[in-house]
């Protein structure tokens, strides 16, 4: 079984581009959603947060908005909300792995948005980078209930820039031309992944 690592900085729609790989019927991990589900009511990584970072908790589940005010702006914080949460993730990854092998999957797809801040290349077979414009992220980005510029400022922090992603990657799909153009190119590597 293949694996391809999917990325892409905020905004740049990789949430639209893991969607048309399950349309294809390829199974996708979604990090984002293991981490919610991680600190949702009864999550693994419950009781550890709140042992960490005491008050960031709230009847059995993450606070994220909490736990984010406590992070935000503190690497120290956010390193040891990582090694709470990334292994976690990583041991989830690797049982959907496991179930897409058994089933006989020839390809499976891991949605990870910091696969290349994590070292995460060394888990996949190909890397595919969702890219588009800057004015075209920041818009989508904004739009978001919630997002603020400051919020937006400290998330591309985190991140590797998107040139840099696009110079590691083994695939640039761009997502702002149109949404058909990123679908097409997307079957258009399943294909050449398949053969």
């Amino acid at each position: 079984m293949k694996v391809l690592g999917l990325t892409g900085s905020i905004g740049m729609g990789k949430s639209t581009a893991a969607n048309t790989f399950r349309r294809l019927r390829i199974p996708v991990f979604d990090a984002d959603a293991a981490v919610h589900r991680l600190q949702g009511r009864g999550g693994a990584a419950v009781r550890p947060i709140e042992a960490a970072f005491p008050g960031t908790t709230r009847g059995g589940r993450v606070d994220r908005e909490a736990l984010r005010s406590r992070v935000l702006g503190d690497p120290a914080a956010l390193r040891r909300l990582e090694r709470i949460v990334h292994p976690l993730v990583r041991k989830a990854e690797l049982d959907f792995l496991a179930a897409a092998r058994r089933r006989g999957e020839p390809l499976a797809v891991l949605d990870i948005p910091l696969l290349l801040e994590t070292e995460g290349r060394k888990h996949v077979d190909a890397i595919i980078v969702v890219s588009a414009p800057v004015a075209v992220q920041r818009a989508r980005v904004l739009a978001r209930r919630g997002m603020t510029e400051e919020r937006l400022k400290a998330i591309l922090a985190r991140q590797m820039p998107d040139a840099l992603k696009r110079k590691k990657a083994d695939h640039v799909v761009h997502t702002g031309l149109s949404r058909h153009a990123a679908q097409r190119h997307i079957r258009r590597i399943v294909r050449e992944l398949r053969d």
